[in-house]
């Protein structure tokens, strides 16, 4: 008989099983890593925005509003002066929790602060959250006039 060569079906079934098991156990972590990175991008367009508004508000003193939107997941800043308008839409599958301070009426959709050249710096807190429940505090200090984030437990 001569040497046959070649893979056997046996031997490719097994190859198939193998590799359908490591993709079934890597999914849920390859998953999870981009839900991570779609929130770590998101955390970082919101405290990009909130740096941008107050350096224009203090730089070129210009009076910037920021204002909010928890159901279209957007931030707009506009300034006082024409030509400066900044909108940061945030990716799809993180969600804006909550806006703090709260509105002093119920139900209000659009959230709006003002930052004034030289004034002091409002304290706003935005938690947003991805889709696995993984949340992220973006806070604007009113003393040191910084933007920061805090990780939160679900």
């Amino acid at each position: 008989m001569k040497n046959r060569r070649g893979v056997t079906l046996l031997e490719m079934l097994i190859v198939v099983a193998l590799i359908g098991l490591l993709a079934g156990i890597t999914f849920p972590a390859v998953t999870s890593g981009i839900e991570s990175l779609r929130l770590s991008s998101a955390t970082s367009s919101v405290v990009g925005a909130f740096n941008e508004a107050l350096i224009r508000a203090d730089r070129r003193q210009q009076v910037v509003e920021v204002a909010i939107s928890s159901r279209e997941r957007t931030l707009w800043l506009h300034s006082s002066q024409p030509g400066f308008e900044k909108r940061v839409v945030l990716p799809p599958g993180i969600a804006i929790l909550s806006i703090q301070p709260e509105p002093l009426q119920p139900g209000e959709g659009l959230r709006r602060f003002l930052l004034y050249p030289g004034g002091a710096v409002p304290k706003i807190e935005i938690v947003i959250a991805n889709a696995k429940n993984a949340r992220r505090a973006v806070r604007l200090d009113p003393i040191t006039g910084v933007a920061t984030v805090q990780r939160l437990e679900p």
